[in-house]
C-alpha cells in the first residue's frame, strides 16, 4: 500500500513537472515571437503564398503592436486618421479609389463588399496594399513600389494610418 502511494505521488509529481515545462515552453515561444516581432504571418493577396516583410520596418510602437497582434492601434484615433488621409493623397490613391476611398476606376475600399474578402480585416488590407493585387494595383510597400529604389514606398506605420483613415469611412474597423 505504501509503495502504491509512493508510486502515485511519483506519477503526480512527474505529470505536474511536465505540465510546468510545457507552460514554460509555451511562454518562451510567445516571448520569442514578441521579441522577434513575428507573431502574425503575412500572405500575398495574389496567390496566398508567404509574404516576407522585414520586421525592422515595423519601427514604431503602433507598427510593432500590429505585427504582434494583427490589430491596427490607429483605428479611431483622429490624429492618425488625419495623417492617413494625407498619405492616401500623397501616393495618389485617390486617382483610382476616389477622394473618400469609395471607388472610382478602382474598387471601393470602405466595404462592406471587397474585391478581396480578406480586406475586411486590417491584416488582409495591409497585405493587399503592401504587395499589390492581380487586378492592376502594384505593390506600395517600402522597397516594392519601385524595386530600383529600396527607400521608395509606404512604410508599415504610414500604411496603418491609411487603413485607419479608410476604416473611418466604413462600418468595419477591421479589428473584429
Amino acid at each position: 500500500m505504501n509503495s502504491k502511494l509512493g508510486l502515485g505521488m511519483l506519477v503526480l509529481m512527474t505529470g505536474l513537472s511536465a505540465c510546468h515545462k510545457n507552460d514554460s515552453a509555451a511562454g518562451d515561444a510567445a516571448a520569442s515571437a514578441d521579441n522577434n516581432g513575428a507573431a502574425i504571418q503575412f500572405v500575398k493577396t495574389q496567390d496566398g503564398s508567404p509574404l516576407e516583410i522585414n520586421p525592422e520596418l515595423f519601427d514604431t510602437p503602433a507598427a510593432k503592436e500590429f505585427l504582434a497582434t494583427g490589430k491596427n492601434p490607429y483605428v479611431g484615433k483622429d490624429e492618425a486618421i488625419a495623417a492617413g488621409k494625407k498619405v492616401f493623397q500623397l501616393y495618389s490613391c485617390t486617382q483610382c479609389h476616389g477622394p473618400d476611398a469609395g471607388g472610382q476606376v478602382g474598387p471601393a475600399l470602405t466595404g462592406p463588399n471587397y474585391n478581396y474578402p480578406k480586406d475586411a480585416t486590417n491584416k488582409g488590407m495591409f497585405e493587399t496594399v503592401w504587395h499589390g493585387t492581380n487586378g492592376g494595383m502594384g505593390a506600395k510597400g517600402k522597397g516594392l513600389m519601385d524595386p530600383s529604389d529600396p527607400n521608395n514606398g509606404i512604410t508599415p506605420d504610414e500604411l496603418l494610418k491609411v487603413i485607419a483613415w479608410i476604416r473611418s469611412h466604413g462600418s468595419l474597423t477591421g479589428n473584429e
